[in-house]
């Protein structure tokens, strides 16, 4: 049972733009670079990293600082979807008795994630909701139907996403639909490239060729 999630890394060069930080409050800016930094050091873990014991590690670690960041802004979407992205991370790499209990924490902060604001983040709290009932197997609290309705809303918020294609993508493919499948991981290779997360645009990539070559 394999859990996967969106997202990223840009090596903590990390100076916001000045351009993405005009107009916006020090509280703002400061969530934003806090948060980028969860997705930075989720991406690096995961496509950077070698060795299981290692990225465990690291991902602990990571989730302790990404709890740290939602309590410092409650009531925000964006520290609860990467409170729940790293979590999901860690029952993908967790063994058996301990996937589900990981994945349901997931779940429970990328739900409030999404009670708050199911847009931010370009749709991440329905993609990443959607990817985990998928995942997740049904005799749990997996529903591919949710998944569907999930996915298909992300789609919507962000119908050119990386993300978004490779996810619906991976549904289809996993539901035997490999000619859909393979519409869906083309459009997500055109997506336009991500300089501010090169890790996780390349990292992404290699996996949307993966599965195109699996749809062929």
């Amino acid at each position: 049972m394999k859990f996967r999630t969106p997202l990223r890394r840009a090596a903590m060069l990390a100076l916001l733009p000045m351009m993405a930080l005009a107009g916006a409050t020090p509280a703002r800016a400061d969530m934003t670079g806090d948060v980028k930094a969860i997705n930075d050091g989720w991406a690096h873990i995961v496509y950077e990293m070698r060795g299981s014991s290692t990225q465990t590690k690291a991902l602990d670690q990571l989730a302790k600082q990404a709890d740290a960041v939602v309590a410092r802004y409650p009531g925000k979407a964006e520290p609860l979807l990467w409170a729940g992205i790293v979590t999901s991370e860690q029952a993908n790499k967790a063994n058996f008795f301990h996937k589900l209990g990981l994945a349901t924490r997931a779940r429970d902060l990328i739900a409030k994630a999404y009670a708050i604001d199911p847009r931010a983040a370009d749709g991440g709290p329905a993609l990443s909701l959607g990817v985990l009932y998928h995942k997740v197997p049904g005799f749990a609290w997996g529903d591919d139907d949710r998944a569907l309705k999930l996915l298909r809303q992300a789609l919507a918020i962000d119908p050119d996403g990386l993300d978004t294609n490779y996810f619906y993508g991976d549904y289809l493919l996993d539901r035997g639909d490999k000619a859909g499948a393979k519409a869906y991981l083309q459009k997500a290779l055109r997506a336009p490239r991500d300089a501010s997360r090169p890790v996780w645009d390349a990292g992404r990539r290699r996996e949307v060729r993966d599965l195109l070559a699996r749809a062929a």
